[in-house]
Parts: structure tokens; C-alpha cells; sequence
């Protein structure tokens, strides 16, 4: 049984629900008709285009194309790490960019071979749409994990020269804060595992299911999606951290401010 088709008409019914929040706001000064508006635009804009876009890509199917696709789209999750997280894109897209290339081409490689056993590792309708999946979970992870790591240095600078001064070594000195930062950014991914199914049922399950897909097809899917939403935000993560530090630091473990947006613009 294929998936109930929402027709053009249907999808204007739907949007009429966007009046509901624009009345909310309006009465409750909340500030966010133009924001609802814009973003509400710009959604239909993208997904219209990408909607054609994956048509095109999926009838097409070729591999070198695919693979550049999925190299735009690590560009576009590391300039929106590096951006959003307020450090200088100059010094750090080359760690960045190889922390999300390792982390997440890896995982979908072993995942195509082993887990679905596709034949064509790199076909579109799997590749593109899984390979997004874990590059967006792992971008949130980037961001927590960086933010926090060189925000918490910046904030405890004495504290972390103090150590340096008893004699750590560097990577002994950041140790701390690399971990601190490394489980800020996998808690929401250990608790999305820990209650998927309890709590909700996650978009790629419900959206097989109307698809036609059985329930039991659709929640072995889910779990593997799972694991490999997790897998490739600890890949990304950890390596993102560490990766970035060789660039972040002179020889004697101090911080460079230059890799802050605020004292190199």
C-alpha cells in the first residue's frame, strides 16, 4: 500500500495552521510573525528545490555525482560549525571539514555494505538520504562540543594556565575540557536512543510506515539509523575537538586568540 498523495490544495490546508501560532503571537506581543513568515518561506522554497534536485540526482544515479553532492553538503555543515561556534573559518575548515568527511563517510560506507548490503554502496536513494541524517546530528554535535570546548578555556584561562604552571603537559592540560565538552555534545544522542519509541516515534520510522513499509521493517531501520547517528557524531566529535586543538594552540599549550572571530576581523 502506497502513501495517501497531499495534494497542492491539501498542503495550502495545512499552512492555514500557521494562522493559529501568528494569532498567538499577535495577542501575546510575542514577536515572531516575521520570523514564523520568513522561515515558513524559506522552507518551501528549499525543500521545493531540493525536491527537484533529489528527483534529478536519483534518476541519474551516478556515483562521482553523488560523491560531490555529499562534499557540498560537509562544506556547508562545516562552514555553519565554524560559523555558529564564532571561530575563524580561515584557520579551522581543514580540521573541521576532515573531521566531518572521516566521521561520517566512514559510518555510511560500513553502513551501505554491511547493514543494508547494497550492492551499489554509493546509490542515491540511500546514500544522499542516510549520509544526511548522520552529517545533521553530527553538526549539532560539532557545534555543543567546540563551543564549549574553547568557550570553557577562554572562561578558566588562569585555571588552565595554573596546570600548565604545575607542569602538565598540554594535552593533560585540555584533557578536561575536552571531555566535558565531548559528553555535553553525545547526551542528546544517548538520550534519543534511550526513550525512541517511548517517548515518540522519529520521522524516519513514522514516514516508512505511511510509506507502506511493515512496522517490524521500519523499527529495524530505525535502529540502525540509530547507531549510526551515534557512531558518526562520536567520530565527528571527538576528531573535530582534537583535529582543531593542533591549530588552536602554540607549542606551549597557550590558546591562540586569533582563532576567535573578535580579535582577527
Amino acid at each position: 500500500m502506497d502513501a495517501v498523495d497531499i495534494g497542492y490544495l491539501s498542503l495550502v490546508a495545512c499552512f492555514l495552521l500557521l494562522v493559529i501560532p501568528l494569532l498567538v503571537s499577535h495577542y501575546l506581543k510575542l514577536g515572531i510573525i516575521h520570523e514564523t513568515i520568513v522561515s515558513a518561506s524559506r522552507m518551501i522554497v528549499q525543500l521545493a528545490f531540493v525536491g527537484v534536485f533529489l528527483t534529478v540526482l536519483f534518476d541519474l544515479n551516478n556515483s562521482i555525482v553523488n560523491l560531490l553532492w555529499l562534499l557540498v553538503m560537509v562544506l556547508a555543515a562545516t562552514h555553519s560549525t565554524i560559523n555558529d561556534v564564532g571561530l575563524d573559518l580561515r584557520k579551522l575548515l581543514l580540521p573541521t571539514l576532515a573531521s566531518f568527511i572521516i566521521g561520517n563517510f566512514l559510518v555510511i560506507l560500513y553502513f551501505n555494505a554491511f547493514v543494508v548490503n547494497l550492492d551499489h554502496l554509493f546509490d542515491a536513494r540511500y546514500l544522499i538520504p542516510i549520509f544526511g541524517m548522520f552529517l545533521g546530528n553530527s553538526l549539532r554535535g560539532n557545534i555543543v562540543s567546540i563551543s564549549n570546548f574553547y568557550d570553557t578555556i577562554r572562561r578558566n584561562e588562569n585555571r588552565y594556565l595554573y596546570s600548565l604552571s604545575l607542569g602538565a603537559k598540554k594535552h593533560e592540560a585540555i584533557l578536561p575540557y575536552a571531555r566535558k565538552s565531548l559528553n555535553l555534545a553525545l547526551k542528546p544522542s544517548i538520550a534519543s536512543m534511550s526513550t525512541i519509541g517511548l517517548v515518540a516515534l522519529p520521522g524516519m520510522m513514522t514516514g516508512q510506515i505511511i510509506a507502506g513499509s511493515s512496522p517490524i521493517l521500519a523499527i529495524k531501520y530505525q535502529m540502525a539509523i540509530m547507531v549510526g547517528i551515534y557512531v558518526s557524531t562520536v567520530m565527528t566529535v571527538a576528531i573535530g575537538i582534537f583535529m582543531t586543538m593542533r591549530f588552536s594552540f602554540d607549542d606551549y599549550g597557550i590558546l591562540k586568540e586569533d582563532v576567535f572571530k573578535s580579535t582577527s576581523s
